[in-house]
């Protein structure tokens, strides 16, 4: 021990001492609600790259028509059933048209039919929810009585209900989806709501005389958004699947139109002599319900607050 000792002196070392400036100085950045979940969902690489699988094929969607040189419905019989290649890179359907422009204008069609339908239920489902679970009483018993009703119908018997007396169309499916398809949002929204009035902040806000609307929008709304994002982003998968499902069965988009459906129920006509027909648009829809979903799993982590500051 004396040897260690007498092999080290003062002038090997410096006194540093202390700054008093750099010790009450904030070491971590000031991150707002929103930052900080965006940095979350960057750290996750699952949700992320659902999110850039999701961005490219919003870009496809709009670029991919116009980057071609066919129309989405040119009919030429002299290209009937072409393989993928240089000229048609996904090849051609029974009628020569062009797949490569078909794909992306049906996902056009698709994204928009799932994200308009789904934006819809979730702010219809957001408003009724809130507004029955925020006043309860009677007005609570009468709208969760009309829910409880509407929940025991299936809800693709009403969409197909409601598309034979429509008729077929995008605007007739967004109203299919959106008739009963914000039920889920309104009860999931009511019970966060029923949770977050009973809280302490919200009993000193009108303890301070705040009014109900200042209430919901500042002190509510804040609190249930990142859940409702979460959901959302997890209700568009389902709105695509259930456009496809309806196109397929004849009920959804009427040719010569096109979407990810119809474009599987022809692929179906020819899966044992031309299987990449039906592999391309199955592709497109099973991938974008993926990173649909595992983006909904990052979302739910990254908006939730408890986590927050735990990294």
């Amino acid at each position: 021990m004396e040897d260690i000792k007498s092999s080290f002196n003062r002038s090997q070392f410096t006194t540093v001492g202390k700054n008093s400036e750099k010790m009450e100085s904030i070491t971590r950045p000031n991150l707002t609600y929103w930052k900080d979940a965006w940095r979350r969902i960057k750290k996750n690489k699952v949700a992320f790259s659902g999110l850039i699988i999701l961005i490219i094929y919003v870009v496809l969607a709009i670029f991919g028509p116009i980057i071609s040189q066919y129309g989405y419905n040119d009919i030429d019989s002299s290209r009937m059933n072409q393989f993928i290649s240089s000229s048609h890179w996904f090849g051609t359907d029974e009628l020569g048209r062009d797949l490569w422009t078909r794909v992306w204008r049906g996902a056009r069609v698709s994204l928009a039919i799932g994200f308009i339908s789904t934006i819809l239920n979730t702010v219809i489902g957001g408003l009724v929810g809130g507004i029955s679970g925020y006043y309860g009483g009677t007005l609570d018993s009468v709208l969760m009585r009309i829910i409880d009703i509407l929940y025991g119908i299936p809800y693709l018997i009403v969409a197909i209900l409601v598309m034979v007396v429509l008729g077929t169309g995008i605007t007739s499916l967004i109203v299919a989806m959106v008739i009963v398809g914000w039920i889920g949002t309104a009860r999931f929204v009511r019970g966060e709501v029923l949770r977050l009035k009973e809280q302490d902040f919200i009993a000193a806000a009108k303890v301070l005389g705040v009014n109900d609307f200042t209430i919901i929008v500042k002190h509510i709304i804040p609190n249930v958004m990142g859940l409702i994002i979460t959901n959302l982003t997890m209700a568009v998968p389902k709105a695509i699947f259930n456009e496809a499902f309806l196109s397929y069965i004849g009920l959804g988009i009427a040719p010569p139109e096109c979407s990810w459906g119809i474009l599987a129920k022809a692929g179906v006509k020819m899966l044992r002599i031309y299987p990449y027909q039906l592999f391309i648009p199955s592709f497109f829809i099973c991938t974008t319900m993926l990173a649909l979903n595992l983006l909904g799993d990052g979302l739910r982590d990254a908006l939730d607050p408890r986590l927050r500051g735990t990294e």
